[in-house]
């Protein structure tokens, strides 16, 4: 009797492959079929098991926004450490408060009379910003500067010794213009003397600040009441005249401030007069200066506010500055409601900064939660919505990695990100740093909270290539975002953090070569 030996073939079932049993003469052909089906099964059953120890080739993460308030460049909080009176608001605080407890605080803002930094000619007073600066400084955190020419509390807020060297000047009444019976002084904004001892000043600040790397902006404060570049309350300069002033002092700054981000308030074009383009703040754009905005809820809605609108020429390249009105006042007065109309000035102006313009530890208590929900919108909020790589790596070799990023805030990454990746060993060494300098967060775009956009990029990377030393081992995996060379700038809303913003997703195999 013939016997023909069983035959294999193979059958695809996922990536499975099962035999065939061959034909027995004299077996009945129902055995013949069970017997087939019990070797198939036995094989899957094998192959099965073996595949479900073997680890996926690839990891991929999806981490959540932890909801946390972050501290970034370009971005945050102001505190108004002097609010023009040097009282106004951080003379309740110790030496040692830097109110850490208020979240996504970054900036400590400093706006004083010229009279008070200067009070003899070629004679600086330099403590009054320098003391308060290094108290935020050690902590990693920032200031921003206003020197007024003009204040309503005060005689001379343009110091008496510019006065007395000829510049001409006008008193004026609070709120009725110049008279003779004012006891307030305001400076000719165009006077040559006045602008030439000006001047002087501002070369002495640049040479100070300019560059300054715990200076986060200026402002172009030295035009109109309080620096806010109006005069409709004190000495009313025509409308024919005040648009060739403006430009006198935005030029003054950029003069000398060619390395710090100026800005410049918008009722420079008119406190209530809306509207996307005038002559003072094209100029003003033309020179590389921003906007602030500095009447946030002075009024109750429909006059919350009027820039809106002009801010849509700003926010595309330079961070916008919001304040608003102090706090206690623009409750007295109603326009501050239940607050949510705040959260709605940062959206509109697509703002980066927003002040606490009031005692900072009362106006945190009474908005805690508004403050939080600012805080997951406010300037730029870069969140990483995957993550992919390979689970084995050969030493020298490329290897891929995919990544899915989304904007949340309202405006752009202004200084811009880079995506690293970085390896460490089981002694928290770094083993490798891997950087994507085709991909620069900066360009992604912000939206409305509802409908945020996300960019998927394709990466390239290489571990230990040449040098340095590269031993095989299990690696843990890190992402941050910063510069060029891996140097982590940007907060991110995940945990893991390593304490210098690099975030820790999971971990990778090196090998010399693969299994």
């Amino acid at each position: 009797m013939s016997v023909r030996r069983p035959e294999t073939w193979m059958t695809r079932n996922g990536d499975r492959e099962c035999p065939r049993s061959g034909l027995l003469p004299g077996i009945p052909g129902s055995i013949r079929t069970l017997a087939g089906i019990l070797v198939c099964t036995a094989v899957l059953c094998c192959r099965g098991a073996a595949d479900e120890q073997k680890p996926a080739a690839t990891i991929t993460v999806r981490p959540n926004d932890n909801g946390q308030a972050l501290v970034n460049p370009d971005m945050g909080w102001t505190m108004h450490f002097y609010s023009n009176i040097p009282g106004n608001y951080g003379s309740k605080l110790e030496p040692s408060d830097t109110l850490d407890d208020f979240p996504a605080l970054s900036t400590v803002y400093l706006r004083v009379p010229w009279a008070f930094l200067e009070p003899e000619e070629g004679k600086f007073n330099w403590a009054l910003f320098d003391t308060p600066a290094q108290r935020w400084v050690a902590k990693g955190k920032r200031i921003a500067l206003r020197v007024t020419c003009s204040e309503n509390w005060m005689a001379l807020a343009t110091p008496e010794w510019v006065r007395k060297a000829g510049a001409k000047g006008y008193n004026y009444e609070f709120g009725k213009g110049r008279s003779e019976k004012g006891w307030t002084w305001d400076p000719d904004f165009g006077d040559p003397i006045f602008l030439e001892k000006f001047d002087r000043f501002l070369a002495a600040l640049a040479a100070r600040y300019d560059g300054n790397p715990n200076v986060a902006f200026v402002d172009v404060g030295s035009y109109g009441l309080w620096g806010e570049g109006h005069t409709f309350m004190s000495s009313q300069v025509s409308e024919s005249e005040a648009p060739e002033q403006v430009k006198k002092h935005i030029d003054l700054h950029v003069k000398h401030f060619k390395r710090t981000l100026l800005c410049i308030s918008d009722d420079v074009a008119g406190h209530d007069k809306p509207g996307r383009h005038f002559p003072e703040t094209d100029y003003a754009i033309s020179k590389g200066v921003t906007l602030r905005d500095d009447s946030i809820l002075v009024h109750a809605p429909p006059r919350a506010w009027y820039h809106a609108e002009m801010a849509q020429e700003f926010w595309p390249r330079w961070p916008v500055i919001l304040e608003h009105d102090h706090y206690g006042a623009s409750k007295a007065s109603h326009a501050w409601g239940d607050g949510h109309l705040l959260l709605k000035a940062v959206e509109d102006y697509h703002a980066s900064y927003l002040s606490i313009h009031w005692w900072p530890r009362e106006e945190l208590n009474e908005n805690r939660d508004l403050i939080d929900r600012i805080n997951r919108r406010l300037g730029y909020r870069l969140q990483l919505r995957k993550l992919s790589w390979p689970r084995e790596v050969i030493i020298g070799q490329p290897f891929p990695v995919r990544s899915l990023w989304a904007n949340a805030g309202v405006a752009p990454c202004y200084p811009g990100g880079f995506m690293a990746v970085t390896l460490k060993d089981p002694k928290d060494g770094i083993v490798a740093v891997l950087v994507d300098e085709g991909f620069d967060l900066r360009d992604l775009k912000p939206g409305p909270a509802e409908q945020v956009a996300a960019t998927e990029r394709a990466s390239e990377f290489v571990a230990g290539r040449v040098a340095p030393t590269t031993l095989p081992g299990d690696c843990a995996v890190y992402v941050s975002v910063g510069l060029r060379d891996g140097t982590p700038r940007i907060a991110l809303p995940l945990s893991g953090d390593d304490g210098q913003h690099r975030y820790k997703l999971g971990q990778m195999v090196l090998r010399k070569s693969l299994p």
